[in-house]
């Protein structure tokens, strides 16, 4: 396993925001965290970057507990590619691409080993040959998160997370930006983690699901196993329907006017906690 979490807790403000979290992801795999605003999905990526420590319980990555990483040794292992698009400053694609290195640069900014074929490979996988030369204040969110993920990229983790990274995207750089990272996986053995709001494009491309409620595990597996119209309404508060889709075979979701939170208020609706 790439990733194991038992027994993980963890506070703020003295307020539980995750509560005994156990599980694991498999090398190679996507694998996807699901779950209302508020469920603790964040602050479980943030346990596994390092960037947060449990209160209570382990997280090890490649069996090593992850405080007992380096941010060096971190770096090189992991990266993580947030919701937010970069920022429009003065750099050039290229120059911003070239960053990923950082990890493996000395204190001159000098690395052992030509990498310009790795940028320049990388440039041209994600469509950027054309944008190389902007900067990224000319450019609009989509292929500013484009040149995010062609960042990640040259950093050539063992590990990618992704914070909600299609949030601000429209229909159509959602699927680039999925179809980008589902390449990229499946061409380097890389494993993937996933925060995702959309639960359609989540059960397209994860191969298995954590559903999140209230900093609980209230179910995990299969995209086919987690998209159940009973899970699906206890956590959410919504009643929907759920149909194969026509190509993939994946459950997608339809939502219904008037079945909001509000209308199942009282309902007693409770989550299978652990199914």
């Amino acid at each position: 396993m790439v990733i194991t979490m038992e027994h993980v807790s963890k506070l703020f403000d003295r307020r539980p925001v995750l509560a005994d979290v156990s599980g694991s992801v498999r090398r190679g795999e996507l694998f996807g965290i699901i779950g209302p605003n508020g469920s603790g999905k964040s602050t479980l990526l943030k346990l596994l970057s390092g960037v947060e420590k449990a209160d209570s319980g382990v997280v090890e990555l490649d069996g090593r507990p992850v405080a007992g990483y380096s941010r060096r040794e971190l770096a090189r292992w992991v990266a993580v590619l947030q919701q937010e698009p970069l920022p429009a400053i003065g750099f050039k694609v290229r120059d911003v691409v070239e960053m990923g290195r950082f990890p493996f640069q000395n204190w001159l900014g000098d690395e052992t080993g030509d990498t310009s074929a790795l940028i320049e490979g990388i440039i041209e996988k994600l469509g950027l040959g054309a944008l190389a030369e902007r900067t990224l204040e000319h450019l609009s969110g989509g292929e500013r998160q484009r040149v995010a993920l062609a960042k990640v990229m040259a950093q050539q983790p063992k590990l990618l997370l992704l914070d909600e990274p299609t949030t601000y995207l429209d229909i159509g750089y959602q699927v680039q930006m999925m179809d980008a990272v589902r390449r990229w996986q499946t061409e380097s053995d890389l494993t993937v983690v996933a925060v995702l709001h959309d639960l359609n494009l989540a059960a397209q491309y994860c191969d298995r699901l954590l559903v999140l409620h209230e900093g609980v595990v209230a179910s995990v597996g299969t995209p086919a196993e987690v998209m159940r119209r009973e899970l699906i309404a206890a956590v959410y508060g919504t009643e929907p329907i759920i149909a194969a889709h026509p190509v993939s075979g994946v459950p997608q979701i339809m939502l219904q006017p008037g079945w909001g939170a509000g209308a199942r208020a009282g309902s007693g609706a409770a989550v299978g906690v652990g199914r």
